[in-house]
This record gives C-alpha cells, structure tokens and sequence, in this order.
C-alpha cells in the first residue's frame, strides 16, 4: 500500500492511501502504529515528506561501483553518519543552495530509504524486517566542499543543510515491498539518467543495516535510514556535475515512484 502523509487547506496533517487512477482515501490512525483506510475521499492539499523523523541514519559507500568510483574502497563494517532532521524537504519542495554557508559543490545522491516503524534495539539480522514499517525515496543531498575539506572530516556539516534531505513521494508498506533488494533505483537530472542501479548491489542489506545500526541503540519509530547511494553521483562525472539553480532532481525506485525537487537558491 502506498499512503501519503498531507496537508489539508486548513493545515492539518493527515495520511491517505493511494488508490488507482490517483485517488485518494483518507487514513484513520497513521502508518507507524494501527491505521484503517476509509471510505472517504481525502482532499489532498500539500503533499509532505512521509514521516517527520526523530533522527536520521545514513550509511556511506555502500554500494560497490560508487565506493570505486570515489576511490574510498569498502570497509567491513556500514560506515554510518547522521543529517540533521531539519534537513527534511517535502516532495516537489525546493532544493536550497547554501548562502551562508557558501557551497559551489552541491551533489545528488538517490537513495532507498527505510522508515523504522516500532521501537527497537539489539535485533537480530533474521528479525530485522519485522521493525520496518515501510519504504520510500531519497535524496542525501551533500555539499561536498564541506563534507570532504571544510567539516572538520566529519560528513554530517556538508549533508546537513536545510532542505538537503528530500523525502517521498509516499511510504510503501513492507507488505508491498517484503524484500527490499531487487529494486531498481534511479536518479536523473534534467531528465538526464546519472544514476541507474539495483539494491541487490548493496555491500551491506537492509536486514544488516537495521541489525549493526540498533546494536546497543534504541531506533525510535519514525527514524530514517538513507541505505547509500549507487554510482553516478555528480562529483564522480569528468568534469563534476554540481547541481545549480534551476536543476530539478528525480528520483525513481520501483515499486515505491517518483520523487521530484528542483535547485533554487536559499532565502536568508
């Protein structure tokens, strides 16, 4: 099932299911605990990002084409880093180039995002799906002046802007998706395919990932984990592809859609 979270013209949050031929119906509850989809039609004003995360884990380098790519080699254990959760962006929301923080290498990097949906810790690799509550699309949009030479060797300043983490369009259901390798996932820009792959390339899967992740650590329900990017990314093109204003960005993963951003410049 694929469920949207949204406003409504007054600024409510609500969930809804998508049904064929783009209709919606609203949910009662949210997909993190029990839900029901009704009857009812929803009224769907502002799509937002699915799930309005308590914290954001990343895995870095994991898929094997992009760790050659980049020339940092593969390590035996995920190599984690975090986003700041104000770096959530809503789909079809703009992409903000940094001002302040001035950056001229601003790079994509789609990616299969996995939404933790109970509380868990210490879980083991062969129980690790049953804490899943579903998948959708990212961007783990990253300055790479910041992230390689300017943030102190640390990757979280240059992938930490406001906006630099878009979500969506939906959340699909594990019921829908109830192996997440074999899919397809593919970024464009412009309508220019730079990055078209498959999960089963992953180093290390989503049950391996969830399994090192909540080792002595408590995943909250809500909390997003970027799975890592395959190869394509802008600043492995000769010469670097930096993403500017004007840009739009498109994700796309089987089974799950389309998530679309553009690259505008950031208001102060």
């Amino acid at each position: 099932m694929k469920v949207i979270r949204y406003e409504d013209s007054s600024g409510k949050i609500h969930y809804a299911a998508e049904q064929q031929g783009g209709k919606h119906l609203r949910v009662d509850g949210d997909p993190l605990n029990a839900f029901e989809v009704m009857r009812e039609a929803a009224i769907v004003g502002k799509i937002l990002a699915p799930v309005d995360p308590p914290m954001i884990w990343c895995v870095g380098k994991n898929y094997r084409r992009h760790a050659d790519e980049v020339g940092m080699g593969i390590d035996e254990y995920p190599e984690i880093f975090a986003k700041g959760i104000n770096s959530v962006q809503h789909p079809g929301q703009p992409i903000r180039i940094p001002e302040r923080a001035k950056s001229s290498e601003i790079d994509y990097e789609g990616e299969l995002v996995v939404v933790i949906g109970k509380a868990c810790k210490d879980v083991a690799r062969d129980q690790a799906l049953h804490y899943v509550a579903g998948y959708t699309c990212g961007n783990d949009v990253s300055a790479r002046d910041w992230q390689l030479r300017r943030g102190g060797t640390q990757w979280c300043r240059g992938k930490s802007f406001d906006t630099f983490a878009p979500l969506g369009p939906c959340l699909v259901t594990k019921d829908s998706i109830p192996d997440p390798s074999g899919l397809r996932i593919q970024t464009l820009v412009n309508g220019r395919v730079l990055q078209d792959a498959n999960t089963r390339d992953m180093v290390h899967d989503v049950p391996a990932l969830i399994e090192f992740l909540s080792q002595s650590t408590t995943l909250l329900p809500g909390t997003v984990i970027f799975t890592g990017t395959p190869s394509g990314v802008g600043m492995a093109q000769n010469p670097p592809l930096w993403l500017k204003d004007g840009d739009e960005v498109s994700v796309t993963i089987e089974k799950i859609g389309t998530l679309i951003n553009r690259v505008c410049g950031a208001k102060e």
